[in-house]
Parts: C-alpha cells; sequence; structure tokens
C-alpha cells in the first residue's frame, strides 16, 4: 500500500450520471445539498429524451453549486462517469463521488465515505461487508450481485468485498494514479475495472457499509449484456492473474534451482 501522506479534502465533486431521471433528479440533488453543502454537483445527462436534461438546467440555474455536463447521446455509464472524472480532474478539485440518480444511493451516508478518506485513496460504499444492506431486491437481484463479487474476488484474487459497487469516492490523485486511459467497460464492469486499477496501482482501498435502497421511480439500467460484459471481462482479468502467477512461480523456481 502507498505510504503517501494524504492531503486533507476540501473541494468535492459528486457526479450523478442520468438518463431518464426526470422524477428522481431534483429530490436526489436537494438531498446531496443537504448531507454535503459544502460539495458541488454536477450532473452528467446523456440527452435524455424525457427532459431531465432541461430539469438540471433548471436546477442548476437556482444553485451556483449544481452544473450540468451534456453529452450528445446515451453512451453507457462507464463513458459518462470518465467524462465527469475529466472536468472535476480539469477543475481542481481534490475528490470525485459516483452516484447514482435513482435514490439507491443515499445522500445521508454520503459523509462517511468521505469521511474515509481520511485514511484511503478510494472509498468503496460496500452492501457486502458487516453492517452493509440492500432493501427491496428480489432474490435473483441479490443472488446476482453476491455471486458476481464473490466470483470477481476469488478469481483476480482481489481484497475488496462489493466490486461492483457505484457509490464510492476517490481522491482525484488516485484517479490520476489509476491510469484512466483505454477504459472502455460499463455497469457492473465499469467498477471492476477501477476497483482493479487502484489495487492494481497499489493505493489504498476501504469499504464503507451502507444500505442500497431499489429504485422506486422509472426503470433499471442494468441490461443483460452489461452482465454479460462484466462475466467475459472479469474471466479475462482472472486469467490474467492467474497466468501471471504461474509464471512467477516458475520463475523463482528457476531461480532457485541456479543457485
Amino acid at each position: 500500500m502507498t505510504t503517501t501522506k494524504r492531503e486533507p479534502v476540501t473541494r468535492v465533486a459528486v457526479l450523478i450520471p442520468t438518463y431518464n431521471e426526470r422524477e428522481n433528479l431534483p429530490p436526489i440533488v436537494a438531498r446531496v445539498r443537504a448531507s454535503v453543502p459544502e460539495a458541488d454537483v454536477l450532473v452528467i445527462d446523456d440527452n435524455s429524451p424525457d427532459g431531465t436534461g432541461e430539469q438540471a438546467d433548471e436546477l442548476a440555474a437556482h444553485d451556483p453549486q449544481v452544473r450540468v455536463l451534456h453529452r450528445p447521446g446515451k453512451e453507457g455509464l462507464g463513458k459518462a462517469y470518465l467524462a465527469g472524472f475529466e472536468r472535476a480532474l480539469a477543475e481542481g478539485y481534490d475528490a470525485v463521488v459516483e452516484m447514482d440518480a435513482d435514490g439507491s444511493h443515499q445522500p445521508e451516508q454520503l459523509p462517511a465515505l468521505l469521511a474515509a478518506l481520511a485514511d484511503a485513496d478510494v472509498v468503496i460504499g460496500s452492501r457486502w461487508v458487516r453492517g452493509g444492506a440492500v432493501q427491496n431486491w428480489p432474490r435473483r437481484r441479490k443472488v446476482l450481485s453476491v455471486g458476481a463479487n464473490v466470483y470477481t474476488k476469488v478469481l483476480i484474487g482481489m481484497p475488496v468485498n462489493d466490486a461492483t459497487a457505484g457509490f464510492r469516492a476517490y481522491r482525484s490523485t488516485a484517479l490520476t494514479t489509476m491510469g484512466l486511459d483505454g477504459v472502455e467497460s460499463q455497469g457492473y464492469c465499469f467498477q471492476v475495472d477501477l476497483t482493479l486499477r487502484a489495487v492494481r496501482a497499489g493505493l489504498r482501498v476501504t469499504e464503507v457499509p451502507i444500505t442500497f435502497v431499489e429504485r422506486e421511480v422509472g426503470v433499471s439500467k442494468m441490461g443483460r449484456d452489461i452482465v454479460r460484459e462484466a462475466l467475459v471481462s472479469v474471466t479475462r482479468w482472472g486469467l490474467e492473474h492467474r497466468v501471471g502467477q504461474a509464471r512467477t512461480l516458475v520463475s523463482r523456481s528457476g531461480r532457485r534451482r541456479r543457485r
């Protein structure tokens, strides 16, 4: 793990990607502003046909700490976050938060994530550590999430219990160190990808328990294609990890014989 002294976090950007979240956006922004009034909110809208972008502009017109990034079309969660990271880093924020617009990530728990950055580079709001929970999930969804995280942890050997979690905070220095060039993954896979990059970069990753609440309004964006992408990518990363381990063992064995 890195032993670099961590500077205090003073400027925080909360990134909220949106696509057809017109009904959910005003209350979630209000809750973020109430929970962390010192933080700025950046809504990243992918040209939502339901008018979410216009709703975001209206919120920004009445609150200078709410900003809007309009993108030309729907390109997926990963690219939306990457665009938000780029904007936040360019504007000099100390930390960047990922959170959903649908209320599944409770803004009231955000202070705990930010507090944990005092001794971490990446903080994950985790459903699958002691104290974490999910509400209103069907059994199939819970089995899928738990299974995906166990599969990831075992195959890749990554010491994280909820690598697919989407409620998290990054120090800006962590994002720079991780290297975001070449990240093309989406959904579950995007979160695993960034977690893996952080671990491999030697950054300190901490999990904070949260309660995840299933959305009440709107439709989930989690489709079969996203799940399939995650399965294929995690399997590939896991095989690369195991091959690397095997090569290391062979190399060590060879050095011992030559001694």
